[in-house]
Order: C-alpha cells, then structure tokens, then sequence
C-alpha cells in the first residue's frame, strides 16, 4: 500500500475519533478538526490513492483548466467530459441557484434573489451588513424557481448574465487575471532564490463575486539544490471527494513547472485548515479504511492462498450478470486487493518530456501530455457532494 493511503487512512481515522460534529452553510453537517499536515517526496512516490479509484485525468484537467487555461467557464470542463463544477455554475439568466440538500422536492417554490454586491469589499460574506434583494430596471424583486427537475431551491444569487456559465471571480478567474503561471515560470527561471513566489487565489476585491471562494487557496514555491518545492495552503477541506483530487492535482503541477524550468520535483507541503466528512459520507469513508484492514489481513497469506481466493472470486463475478450490483463492486474490490498484494505496482506520472512551455500541455480530452501509469485501485466509492 502506499505512503500516501497509509497517511490519508490515519486522517480518516483521525477525524472519524477526533473530531467535532459541526453545523456549516451547506445544511450537511461536517465532523471536523481544526487542522492537518501532509507531506510528500515526490522522488519516492507519486501520490494517488489506492485504497478508491482516483479519476486521474479529471483531477489533472481541472487543475490545468485553473492553472494552464486561466478558465472559469465551467462548459470548458463539461467538453472535456468533467462535470465536478456543473453544481456550482451560474445559470443563462445571470443567478446562480443554490439547491435544498434534503426533503421532498417542490417545483413551485420560489425565493428572492440577493445581490452579492450589495454589502461593502470588506464584508464579503455578509458576517456585519444584510444581504439587500436584487431589483430589475423597473424596481421589482427579482426570484428564482429552480430548474433541476427534482431538486427544490434553497437560496439564489445575483450574479449577471456576463457571468452565466462561470463560476464567477474564482479560481481561474484570478489565475488568469494575475497571469500567475507565467509569472511564477519567469521567476524561477530568472531568479531561483526569490522568496517571494506566492501565489494568492484569496482576493477580497473578487470574494462577492466568486461562487465558490478558493478552497486550495494560496501556493508558495522554492527551489533549493536543483529542485522545485511546494508549500499548499487549504483553508477547508472535503476529505473524502476533494483532497484525493488536489494532492494529486499539485503533484502533477509541480511536476509540470519543474519540467519546463529544468528543475527536479521536490517536495510537497500541504497545509489544511478544517479538515473535514460530511456526515453523510462517514459510510464510504468506514468502507474506505475497512478496505485497508482487509489488505493487511490478506497480505498475512500464501501466494497459493491468494490465487485461490483469486480464482474462486472471479468465478463468483462471472455468474453475476449485474455488474453494476453491489454484490458484484464487494467482490470485484476483494478481487483487487488481492491482484494488487499478488501483483503490486508503483503509479508513476509519466509527462511527454517534448514539452518545454507549460501553456502547450495538451489540455483537451484526451490529456495526451500527462499519463498515470501503472496504477492500481480498490475500486470505486461513490460520496455525495455537498452543494
């Protein structure tokens, strides 16, 4: 098993005996602790979870539609075959609608949209000032329906038809905005030993107007004997869907500047604040760590055993003709804790080394430029997301 499942499984369990169950905006409630660090040596490992299929290609797709695209349309992703943002997106009309996350589902139900802009830059989330309605030209509130068919409208705001289909000044809107990629490129390349290569997702004058505020928000880059190091600050963290995503996110960007500044991958610093489940996602979490207890008492066994056991399990999956079943996942997940104790491999990131200039990795569908390979997973668990 990986260091990296090794480390991520003792959050878990962290969290799970730790931690403090938690009221938060969603209506989903959170069982936290206050923080955590992580870290990782990128010469040793490449970090991508074994313990639950980690979907690769959408990890490193988002980060590049950050990063490398400098894009906060979500219909970027949605081409590319990744919907992680399709939640958050601002609708046609200019509002973006925030959704029940329980109860029974009411179409007719109708509330009043706010304006973000309508308290001061320094009170960005309303803490001291009320949240006025949004009015049309001609002074009348405007309110929102919702329009996904089975989910009822909880809250909406207003943020204009120049940002429908984005996630408003978030993310790539503030990539792009600074021009951090290629600022950050310049610099080491120019000036290795600078101490000032931060990198602020975090902007108060942008905070209104984002959908989502930056979760992985600030980066902070160091060279030292020839390689490239980074320190990755969180300010809240969704253990169970989002964390597998940036670790391996930021492995592979810092992998990508190192390559086109001629450097080595270092290490990785990562820094959270509010680490936290949901408390609808403890099930798959409990499922996740038991998958850890059964490897280590398969790995107790013979190689004959286990090929027995191998044997005998694939016969099982070939008389179930539901592969979708969760008879059919419990086995095939027993199946593959044991090819990968039989057969284990080391996941490696292999970039095209053609590539000397981070905007031309390919970010289209295919991501022909940045490949995992070798990776083995114990299959997938599903976490419902919390809006």
């Amino acid at each position: 098993m990986t260091e990296w499942d090794k480390e991520y499984i003792k959050l878990c369990k962290k969290i799970l005996k730790e931690g403090v169950e938690v009221e938060n905006r969603t209506g989903i409630n959170t069982i936290k602790i206050p923080s955590y660090e992580l870290n990782f040596d990128l010469s040793k490992e490449f970090p991508i979870l074994q313990t639950k299929q980690l979907f690769s290609r959408q990890a490193i797709t988002e980060m590049l539609w950050i990063w490398q695209m400098g894009s906060n349309k979500v219909k970027d992703l949605q081409d590319r075959g990744v919907h992680i943002w399709d939640e958050w997106m601002v609708d046609e009309d200019g509002i973006y609608r925030i959704y029940e996350p329980y109860g029974e589902y009411n179409p007719d139900k109708e509330v009043e949209v706010i304006d973000p802009l309508s308290v001061p830059v320094d009170d960005p989330f309303g803490k001291f000032h009320e949240f006025k309605v949004k009015k049309d030209s001609n002074g009348k509130v405007l309110k929102a329906k919702s329009l996904i068919e089975g989910k009822t409208i909880k809250a909406a705001k207003w943020y204009g038809k120049e940002y429908a289909g984005t996630i408003g000044t978030a993310y790539g809107f503030i990539t792009n905005r600074y021009q951090f990629a290629k600022t950050l490129i310049e610099t080491i390349k120019k000036d290795p030993t600078d101490r000032r290569m931060v990198k602020s997702l975090w902007q108060d004058e942008f905070l209104r107007t984002a959908v989502l505020p930056s979760c992985v928000w600030s980066t902070e880059w160091d060279v030292t004997d020839g390689k490239l190091n980074l320190l990755v600050h969180q300010r809240s963290c969704d253990v169970p869907l989002g964390l597998p995503f940036n670790v391996t996110q930021y492995a592979t960007l810092l992998m990508m500047i190192a390559q086109v500044t001629n450097l080595e991958p270092g290490t990785i610093k990562h820094s959270i604040k509010d680490a936290h489940i949901y408390v609808n996602q403890v099930k798959g979490i409990k499922e996740q760590i038991g998958r850890e207890r059964e490897y280590k008492k398969l790995s107790k066994l013979s190689k004959y055993d286990l090929e027995k056991m191998l044997n005998e399990l694939s016969d099982k999956m070939n008389t179930i003709q539901d592969k979708k079943s969760e008879k059919y996942r419990l086995l095939d997940t027993k199946y593959r804790i044991i090819d990968i104790i039989l057969n284990p491999t080391k996941a490696e990131m292999k970039l095209n080394p053609e590539i000397d200039d981070f905007f031309k990795f390919d970010n289209s569908k295919e991501l022909k430029d940045a490949k995992v390979l070798n990776y083995k997973h114990m299959g997938k668990i599903n976490f419902p997301i919390a809006q």
